[in-house]
């Protein structure tokens, strides 16, 4: 019995395999199941799928942008409102003495401040939407992302060593934005330089003092601030008197102040009425009483120089400032001055 020929193998035609990415994709896996065509499938992932996804997500970039920045803004424009929460408010707005009103507050200071921190917060917005866009469009393109956020943080660590000065400056400057510490129009003592702020940065601000010079200081140099034109103010002058009597040079600076109270010019300006403490020191050449008064932040000035003039005047009318000078170019003769003596 004659054994039967062998079969030859049957041949098997090449078909090509998807790629990796086209597998680990699912829509690239259902177009291959519909058509089971290779080829096809691979064309619509790298020609149509791809370039699908990157549009879409710089479409969702593009409008989480805007939502992001529209949000923002609104937050901007309600804090120049007065129903502005407490916590939002400016520390001058939140001392209930700062005006007798609510209404003499001017919002362009608010509306300054509260732009300032939105164009700062939208640039964040910005970089942070589009920062997470690019690396999702960089995965798309099969990019290994690790050894770039590896070198991205070597970079950071490098240029944050490199330019840390500058980053403080933005830091403090943004801090003292959101606390309101001080604005344009304070007037502020910031150790070297006290005059009047002029402009508010991020990294510099610019006091203009009393002489004129203008100072630029950055902001992550500033140690402490005193601002003069938050909340009330106190003036306080101290007068001597020599050695006369002291109560009858509290009953003239008394009323010397209390005339300063009821000047319509400074009424609006003074929180509460002048009032003469009383003897504050005594020196080789006498007596010092003080005098105080609470006003506006605003009206400091011009309240302190109308009471100093109005105080020293009512010295000499009284005669008390005559008898300083005598008790001073003759010394042990009583207060009543050198007629005494003749």
């Amino acid at each position: 019995m004659t054994a039967a020929p062998p079969t030859p193998p049957a041949t098997e035609t090449p078909t090509l395999e998807l790629s990796p990415d086209c597998l680990s994709d699912a829509l690239c896996k259902n177009v291959y199941d519909l058509t089971g065509s290779t080829w096809f499938a691979e064309g619509s992932y790298w020609i149509l799928l791809k370039p699908l996804r990157i549009v879409m997500i710089l479409l969702l970039a593009v409008a989480a942008r805007f939502l992001l920045h529209r949000a923002i803004r609104r937050l901007v424009r309600s804090t120049t409102d007065a129903a502005v929460p407490t916590l939002l408010k400016p520390l001058r707005e939140r001392i209930p003495t700062a005006a007798t009103e609510p209404g003499e507050f001017v919002p362009e200071r608010r509306r300054q401040r509260a732009e300032a921190i939105g164009s700062v917060l939208s640039s964040m917005v910005t970089a942070f939407v589009f920062g997470i866009a690019l690396l999702m469009i960089l995965k798309e393109f099969s990019f290994d992302l690790a050894p770039l956020l590896a070198s991205a943080g070597i970079a950071g660590v490098a240029l944050g060593f490199g330019a840390q000065s500058l980053v403080k400056d933005l830091i403090a400057g943004l801090f003292m934005l959101l606390e309101d510490q001080y604005g344009v129009g304070d007037t502020v003592d910031v150790g070297e330089a006290t005059g009047v702020v002029e402009s508010v940065g991020l990294r510099v601000t610019t006091v203009r003092d009393a002489r004129g010079v203008l100072w630029y200081i950055r902001n992550g140099e500033i140690v402490r601030v005193g601002n003069k034109s938050q909340g009330w103010a106190l003036v306080v002058v101290d007068l001597p008197i020599g050695f006369a009597s002291t109560e009858e040079a509290t009953a003239v600076l008394r009323t010397a102040a209390a005339s300063v109270a009821l000047d319509p010019d400074l009424a609006p300006q003074i929180v509460e009425p002048p009032e003469v403490l009383g003897v504050e020191q005594v020196t080789i050449d006498g007596a010092v009483l003080r005098t105080v008064v609470k006003t506006s932040a605003d009206g400091q000035f011009a309240v302190g120089r109308e009471l100093r003039r109005r105080l020293a005047e009512a010295l000499e009318n009284s005669g008390i400032t005559a008898k300083i000078a005598a008790a001073r170019f003759y010394p042990g003769i009583p207060a009543a001055g050198p007629a005494a003596s003749v």
